[in-house]
């Protein structure tokens, strides 16, 4: 990896906070007028809160990113290409959506078609199991890409929640840049989504002055997802499991309760563990707060596993991040005395 790339990519953190910030701030008396989320019984909010941040934050990590790559010599532009078009796509999908709602099936449809194209663009030596037929792996990362991205968008459900789970992991992917263990385009474009969501995170702390909407949730989702998938490509599976571990357990663990009483896992619900953590007691900030720190921890442990070179290792780092993950998943399941 080249000097040039890692300076860049240190530039963009502030860059991206900055413009980040500075387009919040310049939208959200647009949003106010015209993108209220009103709350209901799913809501976590109480208030009207305008939504579409997700506009500044895509925006300023697509045009930080995309500045550095136009200058910056990186391995292979072809799939950042293919993820900057997939995510404003996807981002239109979700803006649609917010304005007026869009059916399920279309919906997916839509968004698979914004993960095929990151898919199905990546170079043929590109594997994760290369003993399977290219064909079924693909096809089995696309479903996957399809439930991260929906997950990611299930899970920004409180104020900072969001922040709290994507700033941890795009910090740990550009470090894992810096260090030579990612490559580079993943890295300026994780560098620029932290900055971006360190802009806007002043705007989204509790009590929120805005919401990211799914403008915002469905791109981030994709962006973190391609980020992942860099690590898995490069045989780095615990790394890449243990990063978003905690939104993977709450979401997959609250739609197979949700199948198995018979309930309509598709309908918005707050059957989250981390939306439970608040009717038991737990304040916002203290569930981001936690979750935070829980993603802290995952984060050096998926860095660890990488440096670490060693199959027990990693078998005894992602023992012990899924310990830390159900103990945080049973905590918010469970009543808080005040």
């Amino acid at each position: 990896m080249t000097i040039s790339a890692l300076q860049f990519s240190l530039l963009a953190i502030p860059a991206a906070a900055l413009l980040s910030a500075s387009m919040t701030r310049a939208i959200l008396p647009l949003l106010l007028k015209h993108a209220l989320a009103k709350p209901n019984a799913r809501s976590s909010h109480r208030i009207p809160t305008p939504q579409g941040g997700g506009i500044a934050v895509i925006g300023a990590t697509l045009v930080v990113a995309g500045a550095i790559m136009a200058n910056v010599a990186a391995p292979d532009l072809t799939i950042p290409v293919a993820v900057f078009g997939a995510t404003l796509f996807i981002a239109a999908v979700g803006f649609a959506d917010d304005v007026n709602s869009i059916p399920v099936l279309p919906r997916l449809v839509l968004q698979g078609l914004a993960i095929a194209a990151v898919v199905f663009a990546a170079p043929d030596d590109l594997r994760i199991v290369p003993a399977w037929p290219l064909w079924i792996e693909r096809a089995l990362t696309l479903l996957a890409g399809l439930w991260f991205v929906n997950l990611v968008n299930f899970m920004d459900g409180l104020d900072l929640m969001t922040v709290a789970e994507a700033v941890p992991v795009t910090a740990a992917v550009a470090l894992l840049g810096w260090l030579g263990d990612a490559p580079a385009s993943a890295m300026i474009i994780a560098a620029a989504l932290f900055g971006a969501l360190l802009g806007f995170a002043p705007f989204n702390r509790p009590v929120a002055k805005i919401f990211l909407g799914d403008v915002g949730s469905l791109p981030i989702g994709l962006l973190l997802g391609w980020c992942l998938l860099q690590l898995a490509w490069q045989q780095q599976f615990v790394a890449a499991l243990l990063l978003p571990l905690y939104y993977l357990a709450d979401a997959t663990v609250t739609l197979l309760q949700r199948m198995a009483r018979r309930e309509p896992f598709w309908a918005a619900h707050r059957s989250h563990f981390y939306q439970r953590a608040t009717d038991n007691n737990f304040t916002v900030s203290r569930v981001v707060g936690e979750v935070f720190a829980l993603n802290v921890g995952l984060a050096v442990l998926a860095i660890a596993s990488i440096r670490a070179h060693s199959v027990a290792v990693d078998v005894a780092i992602l023992l012990a991040g899924s310990i830390a993950v159900a103990l945080l998943l049973r905590r918010f399941s469970r009543r808080r005395a005040l």
